[in-house]
């Protein structure tokens, strides 16, 4: 409970006075009249003296102290002007601000330690990334010219393999601009009504070559053959099914199946890309989303991509209000899903 300094200063002397009466009845020879006078004195001058001690000694230097942290970080304070006036005990009211604070700085210093620790490790991601197709253009250009140019056939093998290592690099490059701009909210979104099943017919005919590769299927479900109208940026969502669906063939069985399903809500639709490969294992879910990461290195490698695809996506739909999930099942394969409004 809050007591005001008056309060605590009458409770305190009304102490005093009767424990001062109290001992006087123990001495002989003072009478009811002494005994009267000897508590209402007591009482004042205690009353008094314990008020000056309470708000000129304590409250007052207190009051100082809350004064000075209140206008030197008065924006990290959540505590209302209000609950300020109406709360008179300024060890409460310092208490207080000092609580809310010290949990605000807390929460602050943790998420500088997480953006500290991802810095790192981003940092450290992407030296790796960088380092592979450089020093590989690099190795090649350095034999040609240490000789084996002069070998033609040799001279044709090794720039195709540099040119294809630098054009590795390029697309690193252009996925980290990418996704730094989306992340910045520097690529604006152009949303108008476009047909996400044209869209997916279009990038089955661009992955086809890589489908026939993996001698994969790529086939739509949809209870509404045909047009359907979401709302969308027509460049970015295309994107995301290209990332999505290449990402089925690639990491998907050979003579696997592709399934992109569209499933019709009230004011939206779900669009759910599906593979029956050999899935994603449940403690890799979590971190899938992330930049660079692979859940199997090696293959990963094998395969191409920059590690930034599925990164790329959830940013993408982020811009679109929507949201991607993935389930997953080993050996039964994996899905992700994400929803988008209809057009009007």
């Amino acid at each position: 409970m809050s007591l005001s300094p008056r309060i605590a200063a009458f409770l305190l002397a009304g102490l005093i006075s009767v424990l001062t009466v109290v001992f006087l009845t123990f001495v002989e020879g003072v009478t009811r009249s002494m005994l009267f006078v000897v508590a209402i004195s007591s009482l004042i001058v205690s009353f008094f003296l314990i008020l000056y001690a309470i708000e000129i000694l304590v409250y007052r230097e207190v009051n100082k102290l809350y004064k000075t942290i209140h206008k030197l970080r008065i924006k990290d304070f959540t505590i209302s002007r209000t609950t300020i006036v109406k709360n008179s005990n300024p060890f409460k009211k310092l208490n207080d601000e000092i609580f809310v604070y010290v949990a605000r700085k807390q929460k602050e210093i943790e998420e500088l330690r997480r953006l500290e620790q991802f810095r790192r490790e981003f940092l450290a991601d992407v030296s790796h990334e960088l380092k592979t197709p450089i020093f590989a253009a690099q190795g090649f250009v350095h034999t040609l010219i240490d000789g084996a140019i002069d070998d033609e056939t040799v001279r044709d093998k090794f720039l195709a393999k540099a040119a294809k290592s630098l054009d590795g690099l390029d697309a690193l490059v252009k996925d980290l601009v990418a996704l730094s701009q989306l992340e910045t909210g520097e690529v604006k979104m152009h949303f108008e009504p476009v047909d996400i099943y044209q869209i997916t017919l279009e990038v089955f005919e661009q992955l086809e070559n890589n489908a026939l590769a993996r001698q994969a299927s790529l086939k739509i479900k949809s209870d509404q053959p045909g047009g359907i109208l979401v709302k969308a940026d027509p460049q970015r969502i295309t994107q995301v099914l290209t990332n999505l669906i290449e990402n089925a063939i690639k990491y998907g069985n050979n003579g696997g199946k592709v399934v992109v399903s569209f499933e019709e809500e009230k004011k939206q639709y779900i669009i759910q890309v599906r593979d029956n490969g050999p899935g994603i294992p449940p403690e890799h879910l979590n971190r899938i989303f992330e930049r660079f990461y692979r859940v199997d290195k090696s293959r990963s490698k094998e395969r191409g991509g920059t590690g930034l695809g599925l990164a790329i996506v959830k940013h993408i739909l982020n811009a679109h209000k929507s949201k991607i999930t993935v389930m997953s099942k080993p050996d039964k394969g994996t899905v992700f899903s994400f929803k988008l409004d209809k057009a009007d």
